[in-house]
């Protein structure tokens, strides 16, 4: 059954528009029932498509979305969003001026401010605007091009013309969504992206590289870029990574940054607080949280001193600070006659109708027709569309010049999958807006030949809609010859050869010292929980047995970590391997290396998520199935997800960061190893129960290969502490752990050779060293007193050594805190 086919015949019903709404423009049917132009090249692929191809593509999108690491509240949609190109030609051309527009709009509103003076735009519209820093507005230190990088977002109208329904300049975001829809879809969908013929978008990305690069002050060889991020828990943190990775650019956080002396410096890991000088910023903070100094002082997101360091002309921030204003939708009432005056040209692309409030004839107007509009605040959210007429007024009457009223255009519609295409194998008409970009490069703006098409949820036939998007969808812009460039750019502008000098600031070392910390602990934790899960099952087919003793021994070496569980076994297993919030558990293990890795991912490849999407796909499995046996089985492929992790890492270049992370494992797995023995090792409890133990250590260890090779299968605790305390070929040993400790706190740059962290591992290597391993085994009443000590002297002294190798390596100073809580006057009492 063709999905496209039912889908044609199921829009051209007239039931598709409601009692008094216009029918919405279909983006892949016409009036008539046929195939829009953009589709009709594909004829023969789309309508071969069926409800199993796309509930195949849907599958595969879900899995693939997650192997990258994009959040779950991240959907696509299989089906693309096809726009030939004489219909994006007069768009482009709109979004280009557009650009051009808004670039000249901001240098006024922030310096001559001719416009106001001229009434061209009310005063009361900038002024009251929580957008406008005035801070920052000062005609003589003006920068000409504030603008750099815009996103518009576009809806079509019932005749399909586009509408620009807001526009995006503070920080605009998903262009890094934009490429990884693309990756995705491309991948699903083979034979019709082959055949499409459509603008890739990788020639985009080496665009805003050159012209950020392009964008420093003066004439530098080798400017210094960073994507500034407000951290990992933002909304948007998977853009930002995905951006500042694409481009190579550092992922900096406001702690990572100072001004000294005018400039905007870098952390940089080194000895003496070394700083590196920074050129360009990339700004993903908001504006009035970009600078506690002179903006919020509670912000701990900015970097004091920002906004007089961009005054000097020290450092360029893209987009300028202040650029929040232009996404005042009040400005769009006026933009026409802005357009005229600053270009002296008719503004080719319309908004949305606007009305504002501030205006006696526009507050009429939309109190007037206040069911019909869009009711929103120029700075905040719209009204809910339960508000009754009578909350309306009160609220917009109180301050009528910070409110406007926007038409509610029809949205287009196109073929959305989603919950009822799985449910009923129809895909279903969904209305959706497009989000477009526009790059100023060189000395024109050029839009992004494509962009990012939300999809808003529940959209029947009968036309009624939801506010809430659900989707996204790939835009893919048909090329009108096979010979186009791709985004038109035939080249980028030439850039310096000089390599750049990869610098990484004490909160990445840090970060990365404990990915590797993580990393090796779910390691180990899974390693144990899986042997102990062995032994519980094995003593299930045999009760009577001694596995009992040796089966406890070693759960007890699991509760020594993640602490006392649930009385049932099966339930407990669950917990250690779902149970996030517990603790040394398997699970907390890896939702805090999930944690790290996002204040990090600019430093790792997209590989490195595909073993988070195993593990993820396995605790979903566990999740819905009780039997005993998925234990093994999650906790198995969460096994390969975490050594896939790590083997990404072996591929990463010997740089500093990597070497603080092997540090990391390193660290973990000296730790990891003394807790395991001390656990199991320095108590006796029997020749067999004891050897049923040591075999479990093995086995968790991963040593029994070569325990038995070199011991021909005779398990003695001499044998297993040996190989496990003292060898130093074996990579689980703790000699080995220490010796690969010390070659890479060596190649960090605060290390002398005489720091704490060094002096402390010495020592502890030295103990390690004079320790015999026939003073361990010696017996004690009915324990190992010597080993048991040595054990817990240990556990202490790797303690200490990591406290130290934070307190060398990582700590930069105190801790942000806002101005808010620092007292201003000093009180003589």
């Amino acid at each position: 059954m063709s999905v496209l086919r039912d889908y044609a015949g199921a829009v051209a019903q007239p039931t598709l528009a409601g009692p008094g709404e216009q029918a919405r423009y279909d983006e892949v049917v016409g009036p008539d029932g046929s195939l829009r132009p953009a589709w009709k090249g594909l004829a023969e692929t789309v309508v071969g498509l069926t409800s199993r191809d796309l509930r195949r593509a849907d599958g595969d999108v879900s899995a693939m979305l997650a192997d990258d690491g994009v959040p779950a509240s991240w959907q696509l949609d299989p089906v693309p969003l096809l726009i030939d190109a004489a219909t994006w030609a007069p768009l482009e051309v709109g979004l280009a001026q557009r650009g051009e527009l808004l670039n000249a709009l901001l240098v006024d509103l922030y310096g001559e401010r001719r416009l106001l003076r001229e009434g061209v735009v009310p005063a009361a519209v900038v002024l009251g605007h929580a957008g406008y820093t005035r801070v920052v507005s000062r005609p003589g230190a003006l920068d000409p091009r504030p603008l750099v990088l815009a996103a518009t977002d576009l809806g079509r109208d019932a005749q399909g013309r586009w509408h620009v329904l807001a526009d995006r300049t503070q920080a605009p975001s998903g262009l890094g969504l934009t490429m990884e829809n693309r990756r995705v879809t491309s991948r699903v969908l083979p034979e019709l992206y082959r055949e499409a013929g459509l603008h890739r978008i990788e020639p985009y990305f080496s665009a805003l590289r050159s012209a950020l690069l392009q964008s420093a002050q003066g004439d530098l060889a080798d400017p210094r870029v960073v994507v500034l991020s407000p951290g990992s828990h933002s909304a948007t943190a998977y853009d930002q990574a995905f951006v500042a990775s694409a481009l190579g650019f550092p992922l900096v956080q406001g702690s990572d940054l100072l001004v000294r002396d005018g400039w905007v410096m870098m952390r940089a890991a080194g000895g003496g607080g070394r700083l590196e000088r920074v050129d360009v910023i990339l700004r993903r903070v908001d504006t009035a949280w970009s600078d506690p100094l002179e903006l919020r002082g509670d912000s701990r997101l900015g970097v004091a001193g920002l906004v007089q360091a961009v005054r000097r002309g020290r450092v360029r921030v893209v987009n300028g600070l202040g650029a929040g204003v232009l996404e005042n939708p009040a400005l769009m009432a006026f933009l026409p006659a802005v357009c005229e005056a600053l270009l002296g040209e008719q503004l080719r692309l319309p908004s949305v109708r606007t009305w504002w409030c501030g205006e006696p004839d526009s507050l009429d107007h939309v109190l007037a027709h206040s069911d019909r509009l869009l009711v929103r605040p120029v700075d905040g959210s719209p009204l809910p569309a339960t508000a009754s007429r009578r909350e309306v007024e009160t609220r917009v009457l109180a301050e009528p010049h910070r409110w406007v009223g926007q038409e509610r255009l029809p949205l287009s519609q196109a073929p959305t999958w989603g919950a009822e295409g799985r449910t009923t194998g129809r895909a279903a008409a969904a209305s959706l807006s497009l989000r477009t970009f526009t790059l100023r490069y060189g000395s024109a703006y050029r839009p992004l030949v494509g962009g990012l098409a939300t999809v808003v949820d529940g959209l029947a036939l009968d036309g009624s809609a939801a506010d809430r998007p659900s989707a996204s969808k790939d835009v893919w812009v048909l090329k009108a010859a096979p010979t186009d460039p791709d985004q038109g750019l035939a080249e980028v502008l030439p850039l310096a050869s000089a390599p750049a000098v990869t610098v990484l600031s004490p909160r990445v070392l840090e970060d990365l010292f404990w990915f590797g910390r993580y990393a090796e602990r779910a390691e180990d934790a899974l390693r144990l929980v899986l042997t102990v899960h062995a032994y519980v099952e094995d003593y299930r087919t045999r009760p009577r047995s001694r596995g009992g003793a040796s089966t406890e021994v070693l759960r007890g070496a699991v509760l020594r970590l993640a602490g006392a569980g649930v009385d049932d076994v099966d339930e407990e297993f669950r917990s250690l391997l779902l149970d996030a919030g517990r603790e040394g558990s398997p699970a907390h293990a890896l939702a805090r290396l999930r944690e790290v890795l996002q204040g990090v991912r600019d430093q790792f490849s997209l590989d490195t998520w595909r073993g988070f999407g195993t593990i993820d796909r396995a605790g979903a499995a566990l999740h819905a199935e009780r039997h005993s046996h998925q234990v093994a089985e999650s906790g198995g492929r969460m096994l390969t997800g975490v050594l896939a992790v790590h083997g990404v890492t072996t591929s990463m270049v010997r740089d500093v960061g990597w070497h603080v992370l092997e540090a990391g494992r390193h660290l973990e797995r000296a730790l990891q190893v003394c807790h395991l023995l001390a656990a199991t090792t320095t108590v006796r409890r029997g020749i067999d129960v004891d050897r049923e133990v040591l075999v479990g250590v093995l086995t968790a260890t991963e040593s029994v290969v070569t325990h038995r090779r070199r011991y021909r299968g005779s398990v003695r605790p001499a044998g297993v502490l040996e190989l496990l305390l003292f060898d130093t070929d074996n990579p689980r040993a703790l000699a080995f752990a220490l010796d690969a400790l010390r070659v890479h706190l060596a190649a960090q740059p605060h290390s002398t050779g005489s720091t704490r962290a060094e002096r402390l591992l010495a020592d502890l290597r030295e103990t390690v060293d004079g320790t015999d391993v026939a003073t361990l085994v010696a017996i004690g009443g009915v324990g190992r007193p010597h080993l048991e000590r040595f054990l817990a002297q240990t556990l202490r002294s790797l303690d200490r050594l990591a406290e130290a190798v934070h307190d060398v390596h990582f700590a930069a100073g105190p801790a942000p805190r806002p101005l808010a809580a620092v007292a201003t006057t000093e009180v003589h009492r």
